[in-house]
């Protein structure tokens, strides 16, 4: 609850899914691969979006209460530090969670209203969306006056609720198709690989509650976003040299977290089925990876000095 009423989380979780929306609502001329080209586009920002979110939610669920002193409060009480890291991951966890879920919608409406150079933007279910999401902030805003409820978390609550039954309503319009443009409705195939750009976001928030236990919000932001760029390339620097036997290419293979295993955009490209069970391997590679950054924030975290 203290996350989602941080400013920097209402911001990134509107302007992310207004932003994915906004993507299938442009001109690409890509030649008939304008879909695909939308849900590429849109699983980055879901990634990048998180990637900030992780960093800024850790850094406040840690790094601000152990300078603010909340953190020496809280362990001053019969709970011990083990407790108050995977706390905090918890929380963080589930922040992002609610970030994904509404970038998922607005994922999902993308690919039903992207349009190939024949076809024009939705303009019915564009007004759609927007109205719900400005309906969210109203609710949000009668609320803070009239009742004295916090308005942050109040409109994240309530962009949640708005966004899912305009999601509904856009779902149950029926788009025309004509002789040079064919509507293939939404892409379910996007739920899948949101669910492995969310577990990605958890191995991110667990090595940034791992560096915020040490460190500020830049620092941990600088560091998660080297983790996030060597992951990015980790088969081209470290894993082609573990092939040859190399056996420090090998360590740095296994310790840097391949992000291309969590990237299957390519499965989405034509009418490829998605491997569920591809997913479930891939959560145990989440809980392996996670449990050994929050390991090493614990053995950070058990001599930082509180006061």
């Amino acid at each position: 609850m203290e996350l989602i009423r941080q400013p920097i989380f209402l911001l990134l979780m509107t302007t992310s899914v207004s932003f994915e929306v906004f993507l299938s609502c442009v001109s690409y001329f890509a030649f008939g691969d304008e879909p695909k080209l939308v849900k590429n586009s849109v699983l980055a920002v879901m990634f990048l979006s998180g990637l900030f979110g992780a960093v800024l939610s850790a850094s406040s669920a840690v790094a601000r209460e152990i300078k603010t002193g909340t953190a020496l409060a809280v362990l001053a009480k019969p709970v011990s530090r083990a407790q108050f890291i995977f706390g905090k991951f918890f929380g963080v966890a589930a922040s992002l969670l609610v970030m994904t879920y509404v970038n998922l919608i607005g994922a999902l409406l993308s690919t039903r209203m992207a349009f190939d150079a024949y076809g024009s933007v939705d303009t019915l279910a564009l007004g759609i969306f927007v109205a719900f999401l400005l309906l969210g902030y109203a609710i949000a805003g009668f609320t803070n006056f009239f009742l004295r409820r916090p308005f942050m978390a109040d409109a994240v609550l309530s962009l949640v609720i708005t966004l899912t039954i305009g999601f509904v309503i856009i779902y149950f319009q029926k788009k025309e198709s004509t002789m040079t443009v064919t509507y293939t409705g939404m892409d379910w195939r996007m739920v899948p690989a949101s669910i492995l750009i969310l577990f990605a976001l958890w191995i991110l928030s667990g090595a940034a509650l791992a560096a915020s236990t040490r460190l500020d919000v830049l620092p941990t932001l600088a560091i998660c976003s080297v983790l996030f760029l060597l992951g990015l390339m980790s088969d081209y620097l470290f894993g082609r040299r573990a092939e040859d036997g190399s056996w420090w290419a090998n360590i740095l293979y296994t310790v840097t977290p391949n992000w291309q295993l969590l990237w299957l955009a390519d499965v989405l490209e034509g009418k490829k089925s998605f491997p569920w069970p591809y997913v479930a391997k891939a959560f145990g590679y989440t809980a392996c990876y996670v449990g050994a950054a929050l390991s090493l924030g614990l053995w950070l975290f058990e001599d930082r000095e509180l006061g």
